[in-house]
């Protein structure tokens, strides 16, 4: 069976809203820039001159090996679910700002390693084999310094694109722990031997508080408030419901979960409570919209973890990290809204399709899937769009009988006022892409296509 987008527009009433421009996904990368500026200042201060190879060889070690140690803070900083930029930023966007500066901080490593080594080496005279020797067994701490970048180009080679693909989320989630380990390992080297920190309190001093800040940031929002919630809560699961194909909704009841203060379009890391779940917590969008006393997931099988979902029991204790994500109504700018969704990336765009304030003729969902067994919650999608006065449109087929459903001209001719809508894309990432590309190509600004990825 094949269908290019076939639907119905029924009619219902809601107020739009409309919320204004973000702020911090701009703020952000200014204030880490300002950060590397002080950070080269510092080692600007205490280098009253630079002469001859090994100088200007040395000096280069000691700028990235500075920017190498205040970068790892900054990557840990990123990654600590700091609910402001969680909502402000989006989870997608700080895991490309992460996975980026890794690459960037691994480098710097690496630069620092090579060029310090180099430079003394021309300083003593000697090989640079045996100046690493030197280095590691006599200078403080630099033999910790040596195991921590073998960590992080570990960590780096396990996040490459060519890597990365074949490793099961929790083997990925599991490998970036050791960058903490990393962190840990390389801070005493810098005190003890950087040109910058010896003889010089003040600078010490804020070097401890930037590690010890965001070490505490980490312990309080991706450890102890989890636990506290999780005792404040009570999150257990209420029943696993079978909704088509090796998919499933699980529901999930608590205690006050209003004050979780979720939004529809936002998700959670769930670690559910069993033998073979308890290790490991997994990011699932919520796909209703959430109420004071139950909040509900449904996830596909896409490998072990997701599979064993399917065999919860009532009564299972789970652990929810968040509400975290910006895909929310927060990004809203336009009164009409179109959504957008490819297979399993209906979940969080039926959570807004139900909760979106929106006129009647205002709302619109695209939903693209192989068959129709594929199509997701279709019941309840069809009953909220005739409740809510919503046009819902399927795309059924293979590709090569469907063509591109997305395209520019099918877009608009679906919704022929596309460029005063504001958009809401959810699919796999070369949908997404696609859909993107279509979407600026008919002429709706960027500022109004939001995106959310959930790769690791």
């Amino acid at each position: 069976m094949s269908t290019a987008f076939a639907g119905r527009t029924v009619t219902g009433t809601h107020r739009a809203v409309t919320r204004g421009p973000r702020v911090l996904p701009a703020l952000v990368p200014a204030v880490v820039a300002a950060g590397a500026v002080a950070v080269t200042g510092l080692w600007w201060l205490n280098t009253p001159a630079v002469t001859g190879p090994d100088s200007w060889l040395t000096n280069a070690g000691r700028v990235t090996g500075l920017l190498a140690g205040y970068g790892i803070t900054v990557l840990l900083a990123l990654m600590a679910r700091i609910p402001a930029l969680e909502r402000g930023v989006g989870s997608d966007v700080l895991a490309r700002w992460h996975s980026m500066g890794g690459r960037y901080v691994v480098g710097l490593v690496l630069a620092h390693a090579l060029l310090i080594t180099w430079g003394y080496s021309l300083t003593d005279r000697t090989g640079l084999v045996d100046e690493t020797v030197t280095l590691n067994l006599t200078y403080p701490d630099v033999l910790k310094a040596t195991v921590a970048l073998l960590l992080l180009a570990g960590v780096g080679v396990v996040s490459a694109r060519a890597v990365r693909p074949r490793l099961r989320y929790e083997t990925w989630f599991h490998l970036h722990f050791y960058t903490y380990l990393a962190a840990w390992l390389a801070f005493g080297h810098q005190l003890a031997t950087g040109a910058e920190f010896i003889d010089a309190p003040v600078a010490r001093a804020a070097w401890y508080a930037l590690y010890i800040g965001v070490a505490a940031v980490l312990g309080w929002y991706r450890l102890l408030t989890p636990l506290r919630r999780a005792v404040r809560h009570r999150l257990r699961v209420a029943a696993v419901v079978a909704e088509g194909p090796g998919v499933v909704s699980v529901h999930l009841t608590g205690r006050r979960l209003d004050r979780l203060r979720a939004e529809p379009g936002q998700f959670f890391r769930w670690r559910f409570l069993t033998r073979e779940l308890w290790w490991s917590p997994n990011p699932y969008s919520l796909s209703a919209a959430p109420r004071a006393d139950e909040l509900r997931i449904t996830v596909k099988d896409m490998g072990d973890q997701s599979r064993s979902l399917s065999r919860l029991r009532p009564g299972t204790r789970v652990v929810a990290e968040g509400p975290y994500g910006s895909f929310t109504s927060r990004r809203r700018r336009a009164r009409k809204v179109l959504l957008i969704a490819g297979g399993i990336g209906i979940t969080p765009l039926r959570a807004l399709f139900e909760s979106l304030p929106a006129s009647s003729g205002d709302l619109t969902l695209l939903y693209r899937a192989r068959t129709t067994g594929d199509l997701v919650l279709r019941a309840e999608l069809e009953a909220i769009a005739q409740a809510r006065g919503a046009a819902l449109h399927y795309s059924v087929g293979p590709r090569g009988l469907v063509g591109d459903p997305f395209g520019p001209a099918t877009l608009l001719r679906l919704v022929p006022d596309l460029t005063v809508h504001d958009v809401y894309v959810c699919g796999p990432p070369g949908m997404t892409a696609g859909v993107v590309a279509a979407l600026r190509a008919a002429g709706v600004p960027g500022r109004r296509v939001h995106h959310e990825s959930f790769e690791f």
